[in-house]
């Protein structure tokens, strides 16, 4: 009897009356999703080793309409489920002009069954107990989906059943086929297999979806490909995350235009041409590209892949290549006027607490030889161990990125708002910048909004750190660093404008206009009964806002 391995997954929906949802399926077929305003569509599955996959373009939604939908799929309807306990999985397409928009965002979820609260679970709990409440328009998951580095211990046991972990690469996983595992213990938490089912998804990788600190320097990469295991585990990284992640992220004009996309779908097995793509983009980078735009009104998102497009050779190193920085550039700064608030998510902060930041602008310029041979190789040391691999540790692309703002938030055409979305350092903070006063100053409100994690842990004496990288003596110490490294200043100053906050949690942006208000929610689990989503810090954004209130600890939604 036909089945559904995994999904249905909402990702792609606009005004036109388009979506796509993606699904697994046990065996090859039609898939159909049918809606109860009479939208619907069909899409053949793929195979992909020796799994089938959908993603099906639905057509025909009425814009400013919500309608339940159900996946059929060999004579017989297999989602939602007869015995669920959840409200019917349902599309919100927007129309065209909405007023309000919705983004809630973070980074950071680790599998499903470890201890501790999961702030997706709290939402998908708060959603379900309220069907008609506030929702989200889109949920943007900003890296770290699956750790392929760090498995639970249910899958340490599946990988032991399955081969010898005394052999490289040991309790992690090592092709595609335990990839797909990931993606189950992942995506079939209820909770979190119903969210994704009716609120869209965009999704961007960062480091633990292939390995820890992925592409931090050229001796890194040099040392990974040198092992008999690396080359299996990039290449099965991609082409999981193309399958389960990417695709979803394109409009179906975008899809209708993938040549990989389309030769997947022709053959009867799409497995050797995705492995041939995914090769050559982790040979060659300019030879795919992971970033992407979506475009939500008046509201421009921008998802910028951050880990495989580095230039990592000493005395070039950028975070994008020539051709990503390019594309990034061109649609940052676009046609003057068409968008109301630019979001710009990148898994990595672009402001971090400043003696951070200066800790890695000492180290690369110490990698470059800036304080000779014995120092440099001090800076690849301490790169790796402390994790100094972000924007910062790429001295030009900083630079880059902050003139890019810069450019776009000035002038009576700029956006409202230019917020960086990011996650990776298990806690929430915002940040806003400061240009000396030599310079234009933008009249955008520009911000640093990081969250993270979804669900995970941070060690007290990591967060003690953090604590201590926005303080002023920690700023003091930095700078002292970045006069040993001799590392330039960099172009802006910035403060913290709220947090470190530090638990496993959600941000919302709110955008009304050219308004925008912030919410951090964070997952708390009471005496009894199941973790509740806390609102933690609400603020307008914008001085046209409402007031800004900050709410006790107590505070439910």
């Amino acid at each position: 009897m036909a089945g559904l391995r995994l999904g249905p997954l909402l990702r792609y929906v606009d005004p036109s009356g388009q979506a796509t949802v993606w699904v697994e399926t046990d065996r090859p077929g039609t898939v159909r999703v049918r809606c109860a305003d009479g939208a619907s569509g069909t899409a053949g599955t793929f195979q992909i080793a020796g799994h089938h996959y959908a993603l099906i373009p639905v057509s025909g939604l009425t814009p400013g309409t919500t309608t339940a939908y159900e996946v059929q799929f060999g004579g017989r309807t297999l989602w939602p489920p007869q015995d669920s306990r959840f409200p019917p999985s349902t599309i919100a397409t927007p129309a065209e002009g909405d007023a309000e928009l919705r983004v809630t965002f973070g980074s950071c979820r680790r599998a499903p069954n470890l201890t501790g609260t999961d702030a997706l679970d709290a939402l998908a709990a708060r959603l379900a107990a309220a069907p008609g409440a506030e929702r989200p328009d889109v949920l943007l998951l900003l890296g770290d989906q699956v750790y392929a580095d760090a498995v639970s211990a249910d899958t340490r046991r599946w990988l032991a059943a399955r081969r010898d972990l005394r052999d490289a690469p040991g309790a992690e996983v090592a092709d595609y086929e335990e990839y797909t595992r990931l993606y189950y213990e992942s995506w079939l938490d209820p909770e979190v297999r119903w969210l994704l089912s009716t609120v869209p998804s965009c999704h961007l990788f960062d480091d633990h979806d292939v390995i820890d600190d992925w592409n931090t320097s050229a001796a890194w990469l040099a040392g990974m490909r040198s092992t008999a295991w690396w080359h299996e585990r990039v290449v099965s990284g991609l082409m999981t995350y193309w399958v389960h992640q990417h695709l979803g992220n394109l409009s179906p004009a975008e899809l209708a235009a993938d040549p990989l996309y389309a030769a997947v779908r022709a053959a009867p097995d799409g497995t050797e041409a995705l492995r041939a793509f995914a090769a050559r983009a982790d040979a060659d980078p300019a030879s795919a590209r992971w970033s992407y735009r979506r475009d939500f009104g008046r509201t421009r998102l921008l998802m910028v892949d951050t880990r495989s497009a580095r230039v990592l050779e000493e005395g070039r190193r950028s975070m994008l290549d020539e051709g990503e920085a390019k594309w990034l550039e061109t649609q940052v700064l676009g046609a003057p006027g068409d968008c109301d608030h630019l979001l710009i998510g990148t898994s990595l902060p672009w402001l971090l607490p400043p003696f951070v930041h200066d800790a890695e602008g000492w180290s690369a310029a110490l990698c470059a030889g800036s304080r000779g041979r014995r120092w440099a190789r001090v800076g690849e040391d301490l790169r790796r161990r402390a994790d100094l691999e972000h924007w910062a540790a790429f001295p030009a692309s900083f630079d880059h990125l902050t003139d890019l703002i810069a450019r776009a938030g000035t002038g009576p055409d700029a956006p409202a708002t230019i917020s960086v979305l990011s996650g990776d350092v298990h806690h929430a903070y915002v940040a806003q910048p400061f240009w000396p006063t030599s310079a234009p100053q933008p009249t955008a409100h520009i911000a640093q909004l990081t969250c993270s994690p979804v669900h995970n842990s941070i060690p007290a004496p990591v967060r003690a750190g953090f604590r201590f990288g926005w303080s002023r003596l920690g700023r003091t110490l930095g700078r002292a660093l970045a006069r040993h490294g001799r590392a330039g200043r960099a172009a802006v100053s910035w403060r913290r404008t709220g947090g470190p906050w530090f638990g496993n949690q959600l941000m919302t942006l709110t955008l009304r206009g050219r308004s925008a208000r912030l919410r951090l929610d964070q997952a708390r689990r009471r005496h009894t009964g199941p973790a509740r989503l806390t609102t933690v810090m609400d603020r307008a954004l914008t001085p046209d806002g409402p007031p800004d209130s900050i709410h006790a600890a107590e505070t439910r939604h």
